[in-house]
């Protein structure tokens, strides 16, 4: 994929593609030839509870390296962009690979952050009981430039438009016009960018999804059932609302799979979106 005695040692690495796409071996083995940590960019890898479920590394992978803000953060919790660039500021001076599927976290991380005022949870709760179509009706109408440079279909984007606007009163496209210096600009670092073929991802994914069952997924949400009501972010990881109903019985496991592996490869191509429009200056590594 790609020679690692190419990679200056001197700098941090930022590794960033779809799910499925091998980012967790790649990071490992830079991290072990070079000695340096991993250090997690996957909003989803956060949350206390979905190891298995989230594709977080394996306790024998765990081992292989140092491994920080994986699971950190209660699954009844939220956790926002903001978080993690404080959480991840203390290692930046360790030269990490810093690793994982959420572009909003690289974007903050080398082109800045808007200062936003935390989202009080009674707006953030009115914003749940929303259809996506009454917030994006909304956030269209009071904040127009931020309607024109996300992904409409993306809900979490969206509401985050929206919770801002409503707490604040000001639109989050004028927060991030005024966005600060960042912790970690583009060319003091490393940047690789997986880019992988479609079809020999979306295979990757029916197959990784099929032995995330035999590895205990259905475990896990079986644990996780009993405060799945007052799930936080961790409500979001991919696949667990398609298992949480198999449990609760409103669907069949071949069903539920079947619905967790479109999710997933839906996810994944807006992943691959992102990436398209916000990579320009990574190194392209073409998949498989």
């Amino acid at each position: 994929m790609i020679d690692i005695a190419s990679i200056p040692s001197d700098a941090p690495v930022l590794i960033v593609g779809p799910t499925a796409s091998g980012k967790t071996a790649l990071a490992i083995s830079i991290a072990r030839a070079q000695g340096r940590p991993v250090v997690n960019a996957d909003a989803l890898q956060v949350y206390a509870g979905w190891r298995v479920l989230t594709a977080r590394p394996s306790p024998e992978e765990e081992a292989q390296a140092p491994h920080h803000l994986f699971g950190h953060v209660p699954f009844e919790a939220h956790y926002d962009v903001g978080q993690w660039l404080r959480d991840v500021t203390p290692y930046l001076a360790r030269n990490p690979v810093i690793v994982g599927g959420t572009g909003l976290y690289f974007r903050a991380l080398t082109q800045g952050l808007a200062d936003i005022p935390p989202t009080p949870p009674d707006v953030r709760a009115a914003g749940d009981a929303l259809s996506l179509d009454d917030l994006l009706a909304d956030l269209r109408a009071g904040d127009p430039v931020l309607a024109a440079r996300i992904d409409c279909h993306n809900r979490m984007r969206v509401q985050r438009g929206w919770e801002v606007l409503r707490a604040t009163g000001r639109p989050l496209s004028d927060w991030q016009d005024a966005t600060g210096a960042p912790l970690l600009p583009l060319a003091q670092t490393t940047a690789l960018a997986l880019m992988p073929d479609r079809a020999w991802l979306n295979a990757r994914i029916a197959a990784r999804f099929e032995h995330m069952i035999e590895d205990g997924a259905l475990d896990e949400a079986r644990a996780n059932l009993p405060r799945w009501s007052r799930a936080g972010g961790a409500a979001k990881a991919i696949g667990a609302p398609e298992l949480i109903a198999h449990l609760q019985g409103h669907l069949p496991l071949a069903d539920a799979r079947d619905a967790a592996i479109i999710a997933t490869r839906q996810y994944a191509k807006r992943q691959r979106s992102w990436q398209r429009g916000n990579t320009v200056g990574w190194r392209q590594i073409p998949l498989p």
